[in-house]
Order: C-alpha cells, then sequence, then structure tokens
C-alpha cells in the first residue's frame, strides 16, 4: 500500500468510526451527511466519493463493526480456559458491544436494510454458531458442562437472553446491585437448584 493509499484508507476509517459512534445517539434517518464530515474533519465530497450515499455509509460501519466484533469472538473462544471464563467473556463483550449499538438500534437497522439482516444470520450461522457448538461439546468432554445440556438447548437459551439482554442491563446498571449481579450469574451457570 502506498502513501496515498494509506492516507485514504485512514481517512475512510475515521468516516466509518464516526458514522457509527453517531449511530449511539441518532437514528439512522436523523444521521446527515453534513454533519459526519463536520465530525469526522472531512469534506462531504470526500464521504460520497468513498460511499455513495448515507445509507451506505451506514451499511459499511455497521458491517464493519460487526465484522471486528465476530473476530474478537473468534479468537477469545479459540483460546484455551475454562467455558465459565469464556462464557463470562461472551456476556461482557455483549455488554460491550451494546454501549456502541444497542439491540433495538441493531433491530431498528436490520429491518431498515434487508443486506444487514442477511449478513448478520449469515455470520451467526456460519461463526459464531460452531463455535458455540464446539465449546459446549468441549465443555461436555472434560466436565465442566452437565451432560443433560444439548448444544441446541444452549443456543435456544442464550438467543433467548440475547433477546432480553438489553433490558437485564438496563436494571443492572441502574441499580448497581452486585448482589442481583451474582445471583444471574448463579443462576445462569448452575440453575435455582444447582450447586458450585
Amino acid at each position: 500500500m502506498n502513501g496515498f493509499e494509506k492516507r485514504a484508507a485512514l481517512i475512510k476509517e475515521k468516516i466509518l468510526k464516526t458514522t457509527l459512534k453517531m449511530l449511539q445517539t441518532y437514528e439512522p434517518s436523523q444521521l446527515r451527511i453534513a454533519d459526519i464530515a463536520k465530525i469526522a474533519k472531512v469534506s462531504q465530497v470526500t464521504i460520497y466519493n468513498y460511499f455513495g450515499s448515507k445509507d451506505a455509509l451506514i451499511h459499511e460501519s455497521v458491517k464493519r463493526y460487526i465484522d471486528v466484533s465476530i473476530q474478537d469472538f473468534q479468537v477469545y473462544m479459540q483460546q484455551e480456559g475454562p467455558i465459565k471464563e469464556k462464557i463470562e467473556r461472551m456476556l461482557l463483550q455483549n455488554q460491550e458491544s451494546y454501549g456502541v449499538l444497542s439491540p433495538s438500534m441493531i433491530k431498528r437497522l436490520i429491518a431498515k436494510d434487508e443486506e444487514i439482516a442477511n449478513y448478520i444470520q449469515e455470520e451467526t450461522k456460519e461463526r459464531i454458531i460452531p463455535l458455540l457448538v464446539q465449546m459446549i461439546d468441549a465443555g461436555k468432554k472434560n466436565g465442566e458442562i452437565s451432560k443433560k445440556i444439548t448444544a441446541e438447548g444452549f443456543l435456544v437459551f442464550i438467543n433467548f437472553m440475547m433477546l432480553h439482554y438489553e433490558e437485564l442491563l438496563n436494571i443492572v446498571t441502574q441499580q448497581d446491585n452486585t448482589d442481583l449481579i451474582d445471583s444471574l450469574h448463579h443462576i445462569f451457570f448452575y440453575g435455582i437448584c444447582g450447586k458450585e
């Protein structure tokens, strides 16, 4: 990559990051290229040259964010370590990612952009689910996970949790209650009758 290409890549990355940051507080329909250009300190023409339209820019920003999040998830899940730590990390990563794009914002983006919806679905199917199934199988083999837990059951449970994760997160952060967090962790890992 020559000097011009490096500068172009840096400018493009700055525009994508600015757009993603603005999506934390603005609805996509409220975003304006002029505002993005001002905050990113680039011209509107530069944005149009790189992305063509506001919708394409938002699409690219969200797709890039998804790619980075999944890549981080893959790297961590493929490392050695206890299953409990991996699941805790997975939950923490979701908490961190919701600080960038909330589940409600992701739902609105998916509803507006069928291509993003299909991309998330495909990436989940091809990259995330196989890692989770592998983790469950490994955990059952080494005794960290009960033999009664099926990969399908775990995936249904995780999917249900993710659908309501934003609500759980709001409850926990509003109360700042470590007892509640400990209780939820215990229920997740051991059930209501299980013992550590």
